[in-house]
């Protein structure tokens, strides 16, 4: 049984949104922070022990102060390095191979790359305490523009909404944005462990998110819409039982139920939202919304919604490739076999 201990490091920090038009809609105005509930604002996990923390810190202390331009290549130059050296990269090739056949070899190596990249470039912005936000950011425009635009009008009725993102882009950074566009976010979140990961969830609460974990999450997220706060999930990791199996890619993925079991038992949509990287840019893409399907005889309503907004990440994974971590086993669990 997982341990949960309340964080007890000061300075430690977790890992943590369809196609509508892709019109764009003038940048969004920023509001004030919009804290969540003040029991959802806390770190459980288990911290590292005295040595290894003062080690660790010695590390991440002077890694949290760079400038974008030096994470930047940093990023470049770490992902880079494990390509290089092949850390996971048959993994990756392999899933590039099958999801994507119509790319050529380099192509797919090329798309690769790019995914190291950005895997180091994330985990480096997370830890960040200075120049956390992408420059420009509040002048970004939004594309999506109905979606987006519906997802406001949702909210001013005092109900939360369910947002679905991917390992892409810079899934830390895209909630930074979220809250700072006025959005109450929630993160379903699991416990760590290790200095890293709870340094990375201390600076999510510290931006202004709630953390909801495991335990209690259905109840937690079904209260959190209620109070008008928006609960802000991942959508692309294989999960090894209670899983559902919908169409990722042309192959069946093994998907956690949890956002279409949320929005059936609240009633409200779901939206996928994107953090596109261009260069030290970002640009939030929003498609949606995906209203919970009614139940229709000879089909599963929780498998059919999580198909539909699985297919949302995929249409914008697929059109920036290299910004999703294919080093994942998103395929790992096969589904099971007719009649078993």
């Amino acid at each position: 049984m997982e341990r949960e201990q309340p964080c007890r490091a000061a300075r430690f920090g977790v890992e943590c949104v369809p196609v509508s038009s892709p019109a764009t809609v003038s940048a969004p105005t920023v509001h004030p922070i919009r804290l969540t509930s003040a029991h959802l604002r806390r770190v459980i996990g288990e911290p590292p022990g005295p040595l290894t923390g003062f080690l660790a810190n010695l590390v991440l202390r002077p890694i949290s102060k760079l400038r974008w331009g030096t994470r930047e290549r940093l990023a470049r130059f770490l992902g880079g390095i494990a390509y290089t050296l092949g850390i996971r990269r048959r993994v990756a090739l392999e899933n590039l191979a099958q999801a994507l056949p119509e790319r050529s070899e380099e192509e797919r190596h090329s798309i690769a790359r790019g995914a190291y990249i950005t895997m180091a470039r994330a985990v480096l912005e997370a830890l960040a305490d200075v120049d956390r936000m992408p420059p420009g950011w509040e002048q970004e425009e939004v594309v999506g523009a109905e979606a987006w635009q519906a997802l406001q009008a949702h909210l001013a009725t005092g109900k939360g909404a369910l947002l679905v993102t991917a390992h892409f882009g810079n899934w830390e950074l895209l909630g930074e944005i979220l809250i700072h566009r006025g959005m109450a976010l929630n993160a379903l979140v699991r416990p760590l462990k290790g200095a890293l990961n709870m340094r990375i969830a201390e600076n999510r609460v510290r931006a202004g998110a709630g953390l909801i974990y495991p335990r209690g999450a259905v109840q937690e997220i079904v209260d959190a819409v209620g109070r008008g706060e928006c609960v802000y999930m991942l959508l692309d990791q294989g999960i090894p039982t209670k899983g559902v199996f919908v169409p990722f890619f042309g192959r069946l993925a093994s998907t956690t139920p949890a956002m279409a079991v949320a929005a059936q038992r609240t009633g409200v949509p779901a939206w996928v939202v994107m953090g596109v990287r261009d260069g030290l840019r970002m640009r939030v893409h929003i498609e949606g919304p995906f209203a919970p399907p009614p139940s229709q005889e000879g089909k599963d309503p929780i498998t059919e919604h999580t198909t539909l907004v699985t297919a949302g990440l995929e249409r914008i994974i697929r059109q920036y490739p290299e910004q999703w971590l294919w080093l994942h086993r998103r395929w790992k669990y096969a589904p099971p076999r007719a009649g078993a």
